[in-house]
């Protein structure tokens, strides 16, 4: 989005490369989808682009894979954009939907979700990945989601989450156990929440064989 010269390309050539891509992967939409599609395009990007030129970071790297070991554990994930105060990083996640909706997934570990809300602990993951990244000496000071879509009052918004050493140690255990269950093929467990489509799938299809007692009946 950004021009040689160090400033943002006009609100026209934006628009101008969304309807290029979505003429290019036309076939991965129907008629009335990809409609849909381009008329939203049409509306929210002059909004959003609007509101967000004069103030948006020149200084960032943009969809950037890293991969790290953390506690000798592999980790990888694709950043949207990395936003530079000198080291210091903003990684900023681009969400669609109502971010009203999101509230849920931002919130930190409490007794209900001791795991905390999948948007936390992907701020948490990006610090992670940020922070282990031995090619670069940065160091993320916070994550921010930023959503594209506008709200009930057609206004758009960002959460910014700033990172605790308390919330790194809580994903590293989750991270930790999981790769446990990864490495002794427990992979059948599920969450067990009765609205799960996936633990209700395999209850319902009586998927309970493990993979030990698979290769036994081989």
């Amino acid at each position: 989005m950004k021009a040689n010269d160090g400033k943002f390309a006009p609100v026209e050539t934006v628009i101008g490369d969304f309807n290029w891509y979505m003429q290019r992967h036309r076939e991965n939409f129907t008629q009335e989808s990809f409609n849909r599609r381009m008329e939203q395009g049409s509306v929210i990007i002059p909004a959003y682009y609007n509101k967000y030129f004069d103030v948006w970071n020149k200084a960032v790297v943009t969809e950037m894979n890293i991969n790290v070991l953390v506690d000798g554990i592999p980790l990888k994930g694709k950043l949207d954009t990395l936003e530079f105060n000198g080291t210091e990083v903003n990684v900023v996640d681009y969400k669609t939907g109502n971010v009203d909706n999101a509230k849920n997934k931002l919130a930190g570990p409490t007794e209900k979700e001791p795991n905390g809300g999948d948007y936390w602990r992907q701020a948490v993951f990006y610090k992670l990945l940020v922070d282990n990244y031995s090619l670069k000496n940065w160091h993320a000071v916070s994550a921010e989601f930023d959503f594209i879509e506008p709200d009930s009052k057609k206004d758009f918004k960002k959460q910014k989450l700033v990172i605790t050493p308390e919330d790194l140690e809580i994903v590293k255990s989750q991270i930790k156990d999981t790769w446990q269950k990864i490495q002794s093929k427990d992979f059948y467990t599920g969450c067990g929440k009765s609205d799960c489509h996936w633990c209700n799938f395999v209850k319902d299809n009586s998927l309970y064989v493990s993979l030990e007692e698979a290769d036994e009946e081989e």
